[in-house]
């Protein structure tokens, strides 16, 4: 077992693309030379997440170019960033493994910080983007996201929304475990990590393309990630509709009595459609709400897959190999 474990890489490298086939020659310029520079075995595992442009080409020709360190992932369809990075998890041989998006937004020379902190005792390293190169309307957006996680959950994130972040083999080990069809790397590990820590990391302009994420994916991505890891919102809804009803009951009681020592009266009738579109309005939210949960419920029960995958490039795993000479001669013995 202990030549095993040395035959293994020291890191992994998981970067999910999609539809980054413009940007792709930058990363592969300024990523193996970052990786080589820290004088540590590594591999790149790179999973094309269902790429409509060149982009499963360009991987494949890379991966012809430096066998010995690159892997390669393709998956059938595009299932989203997280889905594709739990893809890449699952086939990691790495000590330690960090992951890092295709955009070039986190610069590749970060990862030695964040294997160094591996190095210094932590299972999980959080990155925090330092001077950060985004639109401002999506920097106003990740921050209420993150202000509303931070009240509402127990996961103590900074910047969720940078994927440059580093992993320990048993944090990754965990998180394989976890049989959840949606899910949030980050806050996952998080959860398990016994030992997390967070840097600041240097953020750039993306080097070409455009943002995958929408900000309808943004609201969705919270959503997972609110009914993934609390009760909260649910509570949140449930003590709010007693309030209502305690205050609805108040009011109700304030113009029985008008109405006995008023008599009748039209006033106030469109004081009471507003209050009632009010209500409506939050019955709607609320039953959104548990239909959040519910559909989550429903992805889960169905049991199906989380991702196909349509072919992997890869030389032989010398571990498997090792391990299969083992059991050889475990037979024959």
């Amino acid at each position: 077992m202990d030549d095993l474990a040395r035959d293994r890489p020291g890191l992994s490298v998981v970067i999910p693309i999609y539809n980054e086939e413009q940007g792709l020659p930058a990363l592969f310029a300024r990523l193996y030379p970052a990786l080589d520079a820290l004088q540590v075995s590594y591999e790149i595992l790179f999973v094309n997440d269902g790429s409509r442009d060149r982009s499963a080409a360009l991987l494949k020709d890379e991966f012809l170019k430096r066998p010995d360190v690159t892997r390669v992932v393709l998956l059938n369809a595009n299932y989203g960033q997280h889905t594709a990075i739990i893809a890449g998890f699952e086939r990691v041989r790495g000590e330690r493994v960090v992951t890092l998006d295709a955009d070039l937004q986190n610069p590749p020379e970060e990862i030695g910080r964040l294997v160094a902190g591996i190095q210094a005792g932590h299972d999980y390293v959080g990155t925090i983007r330092r001077g950060r190169q985004d639109h401002w309307a999506r920097r106003w957006m990740s921050q209420i996201i993150n202000n509303l996680r931070d009240r509402t959950t127990h996961i103590r994130i900074t910047d969720q929304g940078c994927m440059l972040r580093a992993y320990s083999h048993s944090v990754v080990a965990a998180i394989n475990a976890t049989q959840e069809v949606n899910t949030f790397i980050p806050a996952l590990a998080y959860l398990y990590a016994r030992n997390p820590t967070e840097i600041e990391v240097a953020h750039e302009a993306r080097a070409a393309g455009e943002s995958k994420y929408s900000f309808y994916k943004l609201i969705r991505l919270n959503f997972d990630l609110m009914t993934g890891f609390t009760l909260v919102p649910l509570q949140l809804f449930s003590m709010l509709g007693m309030i209502i009803s305690g205050l609805s009951g108040v009011l109700f009681v304030i113009l029985a009595v008008r109405r006995l020592w008023l008599g009748s009266e039209v006033e106030g009738v469109f004081t009471l459609f507003a209050l009632n579109f009010l209500f409506v309005g939050l019955a709607l939210f609320g039953i959104g709400l548990i239909g959040e949960y519910v559909g989550r419920t429903y992805e889960q029960v169905k049991g199906r897959p989380r991702y196909l995958v349509a072919a992997v490039l890869e030389e032989p795993d010398p571990t498997r190999e090792a391990g299969r000479a083992d059991a050889r001669e475990v037979s024959r013995v």
